[in-house]
């Protein structure tokens, strides 16, 4: 598993760029046209920011079997926010650049937290 110095979920590699990939949505989402501001910008943003937090939720808790809950959710979560923002694309409010940018990122994350849960299982 990634170590955890003083058990702070800021020293895990998989958190930081989870607040990366968030900064990156809000981002792009600043482009999306006004009449979805309520609904796939809303949408997206809350699934990247549930994606960090579950992350340093989980860290915070005291037992391997919880922290590994709350991956999971974060993975749910990665999988939201890549599904809408492939709606964007798809209905053109994304560009193919910015859902490249995007993807790169959620991949890295997706790979992050598939290893770190692989670890807690491994471990214990």
């Amino acid at each position: 598993m990634e170590t955890v110095k003083n058990n702070s979920y800021r020293d895990l590699r998989v958190w930081q760029d989870a607040i990366k990939l968030a900064k990156v949505v809000y981002l792009q989402t600043k482009n999306f046209p006004k009449d979805e501001l309520y609904g796939l910008s809303s949408q997206v943003r809350r699934s990247t920011v549930s994606i960090a937090s579950n992350i340093a939720e989980g860290c915070a808790r005291n037992s391997p079997k919880e922290f590994l809950q709350f991956l999971g959710i974060a993975s749910g979560s990665l999988a939201e926010a890549i599904t809408q923002m492939t709606i964007a694309l798809e209905i053109g409010i994304l560009t193919n650049t910015d859902y490249n940018e995007f993807m790169d990122t959620a991949n890295t994350v997706g790979k992050m937290l598939s290893g770190l849960k692989k670890s807690l299982l491994t471990n214990n």
